[in-house]
């Protein structure tokens, strides 16, 4: 067979409010509305009886040693619950910053278990995928089938995909890695605390970028004033969004420390994406679209 490749696209939480911390198991209880960007990841499978993984690219080296990457974390909890499985050297090309909020290594993982589903006839739907992808990580679930949708749980709880318009955007990491850990313990909420704040708002099921605008716009990130304390750069770049014409909202995404804006047409966008990159030439900015 052939190698089989994927991409793995940037996830961003275009909101993410926190509604407490679950007294059952301690968890964060989410809920969030994702989208994916344009830029992404990608991953490449030469099917086998081995498993393997090479790892290239410009982010490569934060991404950490290969054999604790996600994409084998995933692979083998698949492997260990499909007899037979097969499996086959990965090959994966970084090109996303690494702790940077935007589920790059979630993303990663959720391409292996789509690449090991094609080559093993499996559906995405296969309860073994799906465990699968709950037990490499919150955040792999929602990227197994990249497609807008609300995320609720602790990552566990997937609503039915959303058709959105694409958005223009801007998408800027400011070069410093955030660990979730220290954001949510910035965020201070004991176990069966919940966070006050008003109700996510509803999303249509179709939406055009002009009521997505609106609907999304009075919601939030729970976690970005946290993460603020942790790496105040962050609201440079936030500044630096808003900052430009054509911005409709800025907001940061997952922890941190990637930030987005929406812009109303795709040239803004990258009119924005140069100027930014010109002014700050050691920050990670792409425009792309998301949907």
């Amino acid at each position: 067979m052939q190698a089989l490749a994927a991409r793995a696209p940037a996830k961003i939480n275009l909101t993410l409010h926190v509604l407490g911390r679950r007294p059952s198991d301690g968890y964060h209880e989410l809920e969030s509305l994702v989208a994916f960007a344009g830029v992404s990841d990608a991953l490449s499978l030469a099917p086998g009886e081995a498993l393997s993984l090479s790892v290239d690219g410009p982010t490569a080296g934060p991404a950490g040693p290969a054999d604790d990457n996600l994409v084998l974390r995933a692979a083998r909890h698949l492997a260990a619950s499909v007899s037979g499985l097969r499996l086959g050297h990965f090959h994966l090309t970084k090109r996303l910053p690494v702790a940077a909020g935007i589920g790059g290594g979630s993303s990663d993982a959720a391409a292996a278990l789509r690449l090991l589903a094609q080559a093993n006839g499996l559906g995405l739907d296969h309860p073994a995928v799906v465990a699968a992808a709950r037990a490499t990580g919150a955040d792999v679930p929602v990227c197994l089938d990249p497609r807008a949708r609300m995320m609720k749980g602790a990552g566990e709880a997937i609503g039915p995909a959303l058709r959105l318009a694409p958005l223009p955007a801007v998408l800027i990491n400011p070069g410093v890695p955030v660990p979730t850990a220290p954001v949510f313990k910035a965020l201070g909420l004991g176990v069966g605390e919940r966070l006050p704040g008003a109700a996510h708002p509803a999303i249509a099921e179709e939406s055009r970028p002009n009521a997505l605008v609106a609907a999304i716009g009075p919601a939030r990130n729970d976690l970005e004033a946290p993460a603020l304390t942790v790496a105040p750069v962050i609201g440079e770049a936030l500044g630096a969004l808003r900052a430009q014409a054509g911005c409709r909202l800025a907001r940061m995404s997952g922890s941190g420390a990637t930030v987005f804006a929406i812009f109303g047409h795709r040239t803004q966008a990258a009119l924005a994406a140069h100027a930014i990159g010109a002014a700050m030439p050691g920050w990670w900015v792409a425009a792309t679209m998301m949907r």
